[in-house]
């Protein structure tokens, strides 16, 4: 199945949604539920969105989904409040943080699997800045978005950070790995 097209007024509608979210959550409440069937198709669909929150250009908050499991809009209402309020690497945002922080939204492709025998072989089928990867090892899973390679653009570094964060630093094997593409904005 072919992905719809995301314009520039769709990307307009979904950041405006990120934004509702979070500003819905520094009252309490929780995020947004939007009703799929109040925006254009290309929103309708099932896709795999991650909200990256920034302060002053460092990390404030990052969650989402590798796997579409909901309609886009409600995926994006839901990292965005999840990257706003739930990561577990930061505190709540405030509304104070709320008034700096820069938003950016990863609209994911369908994950690909990855056939490899090591990881040499694995580092040989990514593209530096263009794939994201999910490995899973020993019950553990863990992803960087493609976004990451800039500030990790030594592939070898890149998989051993991904690796550490997904708790297989050292010998432990990867099972399995997908990469994918995003679009961002």
């Amino acid at each position: 199945m072919v992905t719809p097209a995301i314009n520039p007024d769709h990307q307009h509608r979904l950041l405006e949604l990120a934004h509702a979210s979070i500003r819905r959550g520094l009252t309490g409440a929780g995020p947004l539920q939007p009703d799929p069937s109040d925006y254009d198709p290309p929103l309708q669909v099932q896709r795999a969105a991650f909200t990256t929150l920034t302060l002053q250009q460092r990390l404030r908050g990052c969650i989402g989904t590798t796997e579409a499991v909901a309609p886009l809009v409600i995926a994006v209402a839901d990292s965005a409040y999840s990257a706003a309020f739930r990561d577990p690497r930061f505190a709540p945002l405030t509304s104070t943080e709320y008034e700096q922080i820069d938003l950016s939204l990863s609209l994911l492709s369908a994950p690909e699997p990855l056939e490899f025998e090591s990881e040499e072989d694995l580092l040989a089928l990514l593209q530096p800045g263009v794939h994201g990867l999910t490995i899973t090892g020993i019950g553990r899973k863990a992803t960087f978005l493609p976004s990451v390679w800039d500030q990790i653009p030594s592939p070898a570094e890149f998989l051993q950070q991904l690796k550490r964060k997904a708790g297989l630093a050292g010998e432990h094997a990867l099972e399995q790995a997908w990469r994918y593409t995003t679009e961002s904005f």
